[in-house]
């Protein structure tokens, strides 16, 4: 029985991973046995994310690369390993919410595959931003804090997947989430959640600390926004928070490097 349930729970974890990272993975269906914990290792993309971050740091002092060059480079990693999903669902959510049309429009520019210029200037604004703020963070030598957050962020993102109605009866994140058991994953991504917030704080009590500080405040801001503009939440709306719960990180851990 419990071999069963391991590889229940080890099908769940692939299924995660292979759909939210470029990270090659057996693929498995997508049934209610594999998906019924999926959601709940979304979090665990984000250790590979915040590794790569953590090792490229470590290759960065070694070689004594300049602080540009560590920022791109730590800019592009997370699409990298994601494949830029998030980010599409950022760039599509930026457009829906640009066009200023009702509700249910919005929601019909979100399924549109097409690629608006706000969506582009904006896509671009962010990584300048990211960019410039992980610069400041590895000048200042406080880049490794913000390893945890990539968990902390799909902890949330995953958090308001499971708790927050759907924008949509159909769509990736639908079929993700309908067979969730969810008490089961609202605990085990809380769990994750205070668990990646306090490494986060003991690397750094007090960066660390407003970087918490900062994802919090950016769900409850996510949560006014998706219910008041799209009626709930979608595939792309919560690409769209992850991203802007990592750049709301880096200001945070920015904001606090100004109090050390």
């Amino acid at each position: 029985m419990k071999k069963v349930i391991s590889m229940y729970l080890f099908k769940s974890l692939l299924v995660a991973i292979s759909t939210y990272s470029a990270i090659p993975v057996p693929q498995f269906e997508w049934n209610e046995r594999n998906m019924k914990f999926a959601i709940c290792f979304f979090p665990a993309v984000g250790i590979f994310c915040g590794a790569a971050l953590w090792g490229w740091f470590a290759l960065a002092e070694v070689l004594a690369v300049s602080s540009f060059f560590f920022a791109t480079v730590a800019t592009c990693l997370p699409l990298l390993i994601t494949g830029g999903i998030h980010m599409d669902g950022y760039m599509d959510t930026v457009d829906a919410l640009a066009s200023h049309q009702p509700r249910e429009r919005k929601l019909e520019i979100l399924k549109d595959s097409t690629c608006g210029a706000f969506a582009v200037i904006y896509c671009g604004v962010y990584l300048l931003v990211y960019a410039g703020l992980m610069h400041e963070l590895y000048t200042a030598n406080c880049v490794l804090v913000l390893c945890p957050t990539f968990v902390l962020s799909r902890s949330l993102s995953a958090l308001c997947a499971v708790t927050m109605p759907n924008a949509r009866k159909s769509g990736m994140l639908c079929a993700y989430t309908k067979n969730t058991e969810k008490r089961t994953a609202i605990i085990s991504l809380l769990i994750v959640l205070l668990i990646s917030g306090g490494v986060s704080i003991l690397l750094c009590p007090v960066i660390g600390a407003v970087t918490v500080l900062f994802a919090v405040v950016s769900i409850l801001l996510y949560h006014k926004l998706a219910m008041t503009q799209f009626g709930g939440v979608t595939g792309d709306t919560s690409g769209f928070f992850l991203q802007i719960c990592e750049l709301a990180c880096l200001f945070g851990a920015w904001i606090g490097v100004q109090f050390v």
